[in-house]
């Protein structure tokens, strides 16, 4: 891990991840305050915004990995930091929740073609070796935004009000995009004859080569599934986390935010660990978490049935438990990903697999919510535990048939071993 802090083109890069990160979370809780509280949305209104960050990510990923891999996915970055940083402004003049639902979902096109590229980027400036490492402090930077975000966006928010606060989320990404201007710029890759003719290649060509690759890949074919089918299911009663605090008699009204910090802690250390720790077998980790995500949601639907007091100290207890777990899922399998794909196609696959993940956290929460509505939401968390459960025990059940078939996969070839200061 030693390395890591001394690759300068990987600190550049993570410097702008984390500033840019921190102004994501401001700007979102800026504008469930603005909707909800100043506005008094409908809880089906607040939930549009949600989905016009998650559905361009859904819809265009696929499409964004492959301009990430056909540009520069420095440049790609700085413009679409830039572009973000106006946008965002168009928050603080906005009067009608037409205008903020179209500018988000105009930002979100713009992130969905930042994450393939930041991806691919990372590729090219950390070496094959120390990759594990990276996509470790990378989770322990999202989950640190994760539980300082909030925090500061509330204080700033009662402070100087919405408004304000978007200015400063415009600033974080304007921010971003000067730190990315010192990310080394790649060397120019060989590739095969077919590559080189990307002029003549449609999207839909290269997306099928993007998927393509993904399924020649048994570990890459079948992670991708258990990722997609379990945050489909977490996303169901994550979604009604704050349905299910409504059932007990006791607890605080401050409760959401301790179990999304406790979520953000868990995730945090468990970063932490994997970095440290990098010889690690990615399947089977996977399928711990799956479980620990499972008996972490049961656990709380049991205790919640019961009404048990004392609910500040198990909620955040179980909200890191649920967030150690969920990084032991994300964490390797991006990784591995990332060691097994050549850098010339680490945009398109990254934007299937975004694509993937994006079209579950927009179908899960309308399930858990249908769900929790027809039988009630302690019912549905306990389907949605043993859901997960049974999930990773037929993983396990497969598991050494995934491992074989991935031990005749080739290592991947380093994208860039030197770079060029831009």
């Amino acid at each position: 891990m030693e390395r890591l802090w001394k690759n300068k083109g990987y600190m550049t890069l993570m410097s702008a991840q984390a500033i840019s990160s921190i102004g994501d979370w401001l700007s979102i809780v800026a504008i469930i305050t603005l909707v909800g509280l100043k506005w008094d949305a409908s809880p089906l209104e607040v939930s549009f915004i949600f989905l016009c960050l998650a559905v361009p990510m859904a819809l265009f990923g696929p499409m964004a990995g492959m301009v990430a891999d056909r540009f520069s996915r420095k440049t790609l970055m700085i413009i679409s930091d830039v572009v973000r940083a106006a946008l965002i402004l168009i928050l603080t003049v906005a009067t009608s929740l037409w205008m903020v639902y179209a500018t988000l979902l105009t930002i979100g096109i713009f992130s969905a073609v930042f994450v393939p590229a930041k991806n691919g980027k990372l590729k090219e400036v950390v070496p094959e070796e120390d990759m594990k490492g990276a996509m470790s402090i990378t989770s322990m930077i999202d989950s640190s935004t994760k539980i300082l975000g909030p925090l500061v966006s509330g204080l700033l928010v009662a402070i100087f009000g919405a408004q304000q606060v978007f200015i400063i989320d415009s600033a974080t990404f304007a921010v971003s995009a000067v730190i990315l201007m010192f990310v080394p710029n790649a060397i120019q890759l060989d590739t095969t004859e077919k590559e080189k003719e990307k002029d003549d290649a449609s999207f839909k060509k290269e997306f099928a080569l993007g998927f393509s690759f993904i399924k020649s890949n048994r570990f890459m074919i079948t992670g991708l599934v258990l990722v997609g089918l379990s945050l489909l299911i977490l996303q169901s009663a994550d979604s009604q986390l704050i349905v299910l605090i409504r059932e007990l008699t006791h607890a605080s009204p401050d409760l959401f935010g301790y179990l999304v910090t406790g979520s953000g802690l868990g995730m945090f250390a468990a970063g932490f660990l994997l970095a440290k720790k990098t010889d690690y077998r990615a399947y089977p980790l996977m399928l711990i978490g799956v479980c620990g995500i499972g008996a972490s949601f049961g656990i709380m639907g049991i205790l919640t049935y019961y009404d048990l007091g004392y609910s500040i100290l198990w909620g955040p207890g179980l909200g890191f438990t649920a967030g150690f777990s969920a990084s032991l899922i994300f964490v390797p399998f991006q990784a591995t990903v990332q060691v097994n794909t050549p850098v010339h196609m680490t945009g398109r696959v990254f934007g299937v697999i975004n694509s993937v993940m994006t079209t579950a956290t927009i179908i899960g929460p309308l399930v858990g919510g249908w769900i929790a509505t027809m039988i009630g939401v302690i019912p549905t968390f306990t389907i949605t535990a043993s859901l997960l459960v049974v999930v990773s025990v037929i993983g396990f059940v497969t598991k050494r048939k995934v491992e074989r078939g991935n031990a005749h996969v080739s290592a991947s070839e380093q994208g860039t071993p030197e770079a060029t200061p831009s």
